[in-house]
């Protein structure tokens, strides 16, 4: 289940221009709620669970509940949660303050389409290296055991 979704086929081209432009939207474009930068490379050494969300999805708020309930096992694990939205600081400030999820709430300020995502919520997650190892489309059950044991054997 997911929001948001555009279908469409990209040539070899497209997809390797994407690539270089991803580099650069993972070091340039996030930011926390106070406005500061944040890059992706801050958390080199971790594993990254990025999720990508709105306020206004619905299978992203479903998924949240189930996202804290595996967090405390994750970050056992060595992974960092971060939630990241391209909606403005404001509107994710007030989301913040109106449910009881305690996450790294971040503003993606590029364009979902130039990070390859095409409906919501789409997780990636990123190797202690930072290598992008698995991308997740749709809403997930993050702590039924199969997931977690998934997420607990990537490098």
């Amino acid at each position: 289940m997911s929001c948001k979704k555009i279908g469409k086929e990209k040539n070899s081209a497209e997809k390797s221009q994407e690539i270089s432009v991803v580099t650069e939207q993972q070091e340039a474009v996030f930011m926390d709620l106070e406005g500061n930068a944040v890059s992706l490379s801050d958390f080199k050494g971790k594993r990254i669970l990025l999720n990508f969300w709105a306020t206004w999805c619905k299978p992203c708020i479903q998924e949240m509940p189930s996202l804290i309930q595996a967090k405390p096992v994750l970050e056992k694990e060595g992974y960092v949660i971060l939630l990241a939205s391209e909606e403005s600081l404001k509107a994710i400030q007030k989301f913040k303050q109106t449910v009881p999820y305690k996450f790294k709430y971040l503003r993606y300020a590029g364009g979902l389409v130039q990070f390859s995502v095409h409906a919501l919520p789409t997780t990636f997650i990123f190797s202690e290296s930072g290598e992008k190892v698995h991308e997740i489309i749709g809403a997930t059950t993050w702590d039924r055991p199969e997931i977690i044991k998934k997420l607990k054997a990537i490098e």
